[in-house]
């Protein structure tokens, strides 16, 4: 899997590199991406790969990767996450650091498209679309506003 996400970094790197203009009508091209994988034997593993070609693993010390807008979502992430919590803990968790991104930016939106690996399967697991609509999504999103107006009313008056 090292190797493939290096195939991948240096893929990325070229073509990057191959769609990039100079000069004063240069157009910002850039991409980053994540690649996962198993290779039946070895442990999963997972690369979060950079638009320059180099790239990180996923570790104790990085258990979760994010790409593109990360400024609204990921303090919910860091604040909240444990790597005792179940998976659907960790989806529910993920939910709201979208929620409170699309909240926050105007250039993120939905659908959230999902997928899942379990390990030793060699398979993907369940996939889907969480669209507008989705009452899951709905229930999340109004209850994480809910929650966050609960908890600010409950913190004590800054006294000047």
């Amino acid at each position: 899997m090292f190797r493939v996400a290096k195939l991948a970094g240096e893929t990325l790197r070229d073509v990057v590199a191959g769609h990039q203009n100079t000069g004063q009508n240069a157009d910002a091209f850039s991409a980053t991406m994540i690649v996962g994988g198993q290779i039946k034997g070895s442990e999963p593993r997972l690369f979060l790969v950079y638009p320059e070609g180099n790239f990180i693993e996923a570790s104790e010390d990085t258990p979760f990767f994010q790409i593109g807008e990360t400024k609204y979502g990921k303090p919910i992430l860091v604040r909240a996450y444990d790597r005792q919590m179940s998976f659907e803990d960790a989806a529910k968790l993920l939910l709201v650091s979208f929620d409170s991104t699309i909240k926050a930016n105007l250039s993120v939106d939905l659908p959230i498209d999902y997928m899942s690996y379990e390990t030793d399967s060699l398979k993907v697991g369940k996939q889907g679309r969480i669209e507008r609509d989705d009452p899951y999504y709905r229930t999340i999103s109004d209850g994480w506003g809910d929650a966050l107006r609960t908890a600010f009313h409950s913190l004590p008056d800054y006294k000047f």
